[in-house]
């Protein structure tokens, strides 16, 4: 193919998703902004705090798998409308729970409706986007998370210097709503059913998609044998130590900077969007560099391991040197952030199309039970040190174990294709 193809897709499927899942993530999110007020309004602690923000995860659990299949063999964009509906309701409802037991139904139900929403649209993007595009069409959706917490860092801290936790979740609870409509109307489910793409680009599309799977070695062609695969229980595996390092640092990174900072909610707010931004910058460089190489594994391993070690210096560093702590916040979510896109172009490298959703959704719900380890383990060592240090030195553990076991994971390399249009797509990375 040469660089006349046009490239359609870049510009109508990655701002939807992206969009769509940014309000997902700041709904799942925001709980860390609100800890301070719950804490106070409903009698609870650090400990059950970090629960609440962590019981989201088990909910995450359900619609996992089944989410994947049916993105498969029914439809992704089905499936997306129906979540961002009922995740809107449990997102509004946790400004109106009263006691401890009825946030943690709330968030459970809200991990139950999101769940399910990231492998449907990952096998979305595999209809739309070769192999050695992969890693960048994933990292640009994946955007949403840095984006995200971006715009939810300020957001929620002006909320809370006017209102209070209440308010927050109700206002922040409101997008999905209006997101439903304009995901229902814009996106395709694959190349052969969108009335917008040329002919050029369709059939490149089709041509290059089926290309891959005839050529492709794939070590896995049903749900069976990915449960049995080492590769895709490596993967669960090293997910699994990620979210961990990743949601104990989110969510509790607004009460890290107020313990460094000394500042207001509006200030905690400013200084915790930093980390985010470096974010974006790592996502884009580190998934341009892995697609034009064609190597997954290394790209993954570098980011989480010094993603890591950056927590670690902050950690160390703490109270004696507050900017300098916070400046290694910032690089550690700039390098930790990184892996993602690159991490979940792996799976299509030995899993065949009918299994690549259920074993994604398998990936992602197993090792999204880090996002409950990871907060709730944090709040522990919280109340029984008095200190962040303890819970900082856990999350550097799970992140660079990470990074190790990613390393052993086999599978062919998929080398770059030198005259494609994905390295020539309008979005110019």
């Amino acid at each position: 193919m040469n660089g006349n193809i046009p490239a359609a897709r870049w510009w109508r499927i990655i701002p939807v998703a992206f969009l769509m899942y940014t309000i997902a993530f700041m709904d799942r999110n925001n709980v860390g902004f609100g800890f301070a007020g719950m804490e106070k309004d409903l009698g609870i602690g650090a400990t059950y705090a970090g629960l609440a923000g962590g019981i989201f995860f088990f909910g995450y659990l359900f619609l996992q798998i089944p989410g994947g299949l049916l993105a498969e063999k029914w439809s992704a964009k089905k499936f997306v409308t129906i979540a961002l509906l009922v995740w809107g309701i449990f997102a509004i409802m946790t400004g109106f729970v009263q006691n401890l037991t009825e946030l943690l139904v709330v968030r459970f139900l809200l991990g139950v409706a999101e769940g399910g929403v990231w492998p449907a649209t990952l096998v979305m993007l595999s209809k739309w986007f070769p192999l050695n595009e992969r890693a960048r069409a994933n990292s640009y959706w994946m955007l949403c998370i840095p984006v995200a917490s971006l715009v939810m860092s300020p957001i929620s801290g002006w909320i809370l210097t006017h209102s209070d936790w209440r308010t927050m979740f109700m206002i922040e609870g409101l997008p999905p709503f209006l997101w439903a409509a304009i995901w229902w109307f814009f996106i395709a489910e694959d190349p052969s059913k969108a009335k917008w793409i040329s002919k050029e680009e369709r059939e490149y599309l089709e041509k290059t998609l089926a290309a891959e799977k005839q050529t492709m070695n794939k070590q896995a062609t049903s749900f069976k044998d990915a449960l049995k695969n080492r590769n895709v229980l490596l993967l669960v595996l090293v997910y699994f130590l990620i979210q961990i390092g990743f949601y104990g640092y989110g969510l509790w990174l607004p009460t890290v900077v107020k313990s460094i900072s000394h500042g207001n909610n509006m200030t905690v707010g400013i200084i915790s969007a930093l980390p985010w931004l470096a974010a974006i910058f790592g996502l884009i460089i580190n998934s341009k560099h892995s697609d034009k190489t064609g190597e997954r594994k290394g790209h993954v391993a570098i980011a989480v391991i010094v993603g890591g070690i950056f927590l670690l210096i902050s950690a160390l560093i703490g109270k004696s040197n507050p900017a300098l702590s916070i400046a290694a916040l910032i690089l550690c979510m700039g390098f930790m952030d990184s892996y993602n896109g690159v991490f979940w172009a792996i799976p299509a490298q030995f899993l065949s199309d009918e299994v690549l959703g259920a074993a994604m959704g398998l990936i992602n719900a197993i090792g999204n039970l880090g996002g409950f380890f990871g907060p709730f383990i944090v709040g522990y060592l919280i109340s029984q040190t008095h200190s962040f240090m303890a819970g900082m030195i856990f999350l550097v553990a799970a992140l660079i174990l990470s990074g190790i076991l990613i390393l052993r994971v086999r599978y062919d390399k998929s080398e770059p294709l030198a005259s494609s249009t994905a390295n020539k797509n309008p979005l110019k990375y």
